[in-house]
């Protein structure tokens, strides 16, 4: 009886255990049913957290090679300024690094270039003939305390390998500054965007070449309307033929249609900026990045006529961006972060006539 009472009980015991089981499944099954979907993939790739010469990386720009392959340039150093110091005796140096995966995964940093002074704000473009030319300008140590340093103008670099060597640097302006780089124009002319700092008077410029860069005329100033402007300028071909350039800070435009041999007076964009860029979507987008109020950029219908309202790209506010155009039809910008540790940044995305769709990098 006892025997009989524990067999009883031990089965009703498994029944229970049974039907509980049954319901932990059916409960699993309708938790994992209504389970959230994951969050998406982070939306932030990196270029470069260490470059080596101190923790600071800045100042990116980033091209399309002939190859296949995306180059970006960088400025490393162990601050903002990096002028000649023991920890780095010849100061911030250009650096580069490539992806061969449309920008999801990048190459351990190289130095491109390391003159004796302070080297920064590289741009790169492959022109049509193949050749490398990434632009920069340099700092030097000043010994008049109340300026620690002078400016050294814009300066070149060439490469007939894809970036395998370089040739010696070559200074192209002495007392212009460059933030962007040099554009290949229909017809062979290479324009590149400058600008020159003096009190009140600062304004933009471009400087041409019409023999693939062996040589550059004297510096095409742009008038700047009566606004101070930083400018760093930048140079886009519109549809039809004309210049449209882009400068810091008020963000004023300014046109050419001659080329680049006259520009028409400087006009408010109507919004501020700094460090414009632009680019031209495979769609005929124009694309304009710059800085302010954080990472952010605008874009265009109608070749520059009017602009969208701001699209923050990222919280962080270092900037300097740079764009390309990628093998799907997506854009992927690069722009860094301000302040000690600085890295260099990149974002996906696709522009449409509707407006920016942010993509996993």
């Amino acid at each position: 009886m006892r025997g009989f009472v524990r067999l009883l009980a031990a089965e009703f015991l498994g029944a229970i255990l049974g039907i509980a089981g049954a319901c932990a499944a059916a409960g699993a099954g309708r938790a994992a049913a209504a389970e959230p979907p994951q969050p998406p993939a982070p939306l932030v790739g990196y270029v470069c957290r260490d470059a080596g010469a101190g923790g600071y990386e800045a100042f990116p720009d980033v091209c399309r090679l002939s190859d296949g392959r995306l180059m970006a340039v960088f400025y490393a150093g162990y601050g903002h300024v990096s002028l000649p110091s023991p920890q780095l005796p010849k100061g911030g140096r250009i650096c580069c690094a490539t992806s061969s995966d449309e920008g999801h995964t990048w190459t351990r940093a190289e130095t491109l270039y390391d003159g004796p002074d302070d080297d920064r704000d590289p741009s790169i473009v492959e022109l049509r003939s193949g050749r490398l030319v990434c632009n920069f300008f340099s700092l030097r140590r000043s010994d008049d305390p109340r300026k620690p340093w002078i400016g050294m103008g814009t300066w070149i670099v060439t490469s007939d390998d894809l970036g395998k060597t370089w040739s010696p640097a070559r200074r192209i302006y002495d007392s212009y500054y460059c933030s962007a780089p040099i554009r290949e124009l229909s017809g062979g002319r290479l324009i590149l965007g400058l600008y020159r700092e003096a009190e009140r008077t600062s304004h933009g410029a471009v400087g041409v070449s019409d023999d693939g860069g062996k040589t550059w005329k004297p510096p095409v100033d742009i008038d700047n309307g009566g606004y101070k402007l930083d400018a760093e300028t930048d140079v886009i071909e519109l549809a039809g033929g004309a210049l449209f350039a882009a400068q810091r800070p008020e963000m004023c435009y300014a046109v050419s249609r001659d080329r680049g041999d006259s520009w028409t007076v400087s006009k408010p964009i109507g919004f501020a900026g700094h460090c414009p860029y632009l680019l031209r979507t495979r769609d005929a987008i124009i694309l304009l990045a710059h800085r302010l109020p954080s990472t952010s950029l605008h874009y265009s219908l109608d070749e520059c006529k009017t602009w969208s309202p701001n699209v923050v790209v990222d919280a962080v506010g270092g900037a300097y961006p740079s764009m390309v155009n990628l093998k799907d039809g997506s854009v992927l910008i690069v722009y860094y972060e301000e302040g000690a540790g600085s890295n260099i940044r990149c974002k996906r995305f696709r522009a449409t006539k509707e407006g920016i769709e942010w993509l996993p990098p």
